[in-house]
């Protein structure tokens, strides 16, 4: 069975303070799942969070709500159609007040900057070349050598 939709819940102990982030990010609010406890955060029409005060993500599980600031209890990754696209995300998080935990990963086939918002739940954006998708990167990190020796 196909998932058709994805829903991401994810800690906050300031919702209003998460609405401006990840709308200062290019996302949206969508207001008839919003409410005082929670936001519903649309990504794209089949990808959303649902950004949870601890208090109320509690209701539903019996386990502890991590603090993301100190553990991780998911890595979110998110693809961008460039580079360009991950840094220009990455900008307009840092400047909604998020933090980039380490440098920028550069792996020749793919490329990818970690962004963690304000309560430190983390969003990894990357970008991947089309080719290393289709044939993995292994065969596609060979064929870029390949291509850099023949045009030397």
């Amino acid at each position: 069975m196909a998932a058709t939709n994805i829903f991401v819940n994810i800690p906050t102990s300031d919702l209003d303070r998460s609405k401006a982030f990840y709308e200062a990010l290019g996302y949206t609010i969508n207001p008839l799942f919003t409410d005082e406890n929670a936001a519903c955060v649309v990504l794209d029409e089949n990808v959303y969070f649902m950004v949870l005060t601890r208090e109320y993500l509690a209701t539903f599980t019996d386990k502890e709500i991590i603090d993301p600031a100190k553990q991780a209890g998911a890595m979110v990754a998110l693809s961008c159609e460039s580079r360009e696209g991950v840094d220009a995300i990455l900008e307009r998080g840092l400047n909604a007040g998020g933090t980039e935990p380490r440098e920028a990963q550069d792996y020749g086939f793919m490329y990818s900057r970690d962004l963690e918002d304000p309560d430190g739940n983390n969003l990894s954006y990357l970008y991947m070349a089309p080719a290393a998708a289709e044939k993995g990167p292994e065969a596609y990190m060979t064929e870029q050598g390949a291509d850099a020796s023949a045009s030397a």
